[in-house]
């Protein structure tokens, strides 16, 4: 079975290393809050700084990209010890679905979540010396965008349940950076593949931003991609056997 380690000799195994015990609740969702703060703020402040060094639209997506992928990594691999660093409410709803996180929690995560792509918004329009809030003129409109949304997070969730449901979550931030760093450039819609990012954006009229009238149908299409990606991940990729 693929995954599986045969043991011979107990004294093989290395000494068990006990479980840290949960944070309590608030410091856990101060946790996401903070994650989801730091991530827009990279993708919005980057966006912003990417426009004032060139006008090449390439060379502003890369910097955009990059910027974004690396901030995944590093907010990922310091929160989440403490929360999981789902950062996006796509994730936390599918974690919910394969039983990683438990019903009473979905709320209060979410919750966190958007507080904290609101406040990250803000700040990084504050930090270029704009309003606190400017909403977006950007229209991102038409099925193929959309249709890049579906793929875009399908793609993430399955990505991600796909290493936790086979115990190799040590995979999970740079994993994540780079598929996200990658579906800018594969996906039409430039892969926001995330509802709370989505919400945030329409705070930020800049190279990042997407105007208020186009959010609903861009998180449409993300909850369908994120069904799409659990159901890939539990029944196509990962055997039973090997879910953990």
């Amino acid at each position: 079975m693929p995954y599986s380690v045969r043991v011979t000799d107990q004294r093989d195994l290395p000494a068990a290393t006990p479980a840290a015990p949960p944070r309590p609740l608030g410091v856990r969702m101060l946790a996401e809050a903070l994650g989801s703060a730091g991530l827009i703020a990279t993708v919005v402040g980057s966006g912003i700084m990417a426009t004032r060094l060139t006008d090449d639209v390439g060379l502003l997506l890369l910097i955009n990209a990059l910027a974004t992928a690396a901030a995944l990594v590093v907010l990922i691999v310091v929160l989440g010890p403490v929360n999981g660093a789902h950062l996006n409410p796509a994730v936390t709803g599918a974690l919910a679905a394969i039983g990683r996180v438990p019903a009473r929690e979905i709320l209060p995560t979410i919750a966190a979540q958007l507080v904290g792509f609101a406040a990250g918004a803000v700040l990084a329009n504050l930090m270029y010396g704009g309003a606190a809030v400017s909403l977006s003129t950007t229209e991102r409109a038409g099925l193929p965008l959309l249709l890049g949304e579906v793929v875009a997070t399908a793609g993430l969730v399955a990505v991600i349940l796909t290493l936790v449901l086979r115990d190799q979550t040590a995979w999970v931030p740079a994993a994540v950076g780079l598929y996200i760093g990658s579906a800018y450039f594969v996906t039409s819609s430039t892969s926001f593949a995330n509802p709370g990012i989505t919400l945030g954006r329409m705070l930020s009229d800049s190279f990042a931003g997407i105007a208020p009238a186009s959010a609903p149908a861009y998180i449409a299409a993300q909850l369908v991609g994120a069904a799409i990606g659990v159901l890939i991940a539990r029944f196509v990729i990962v055997p039973r056997g090997v879910r953990r």
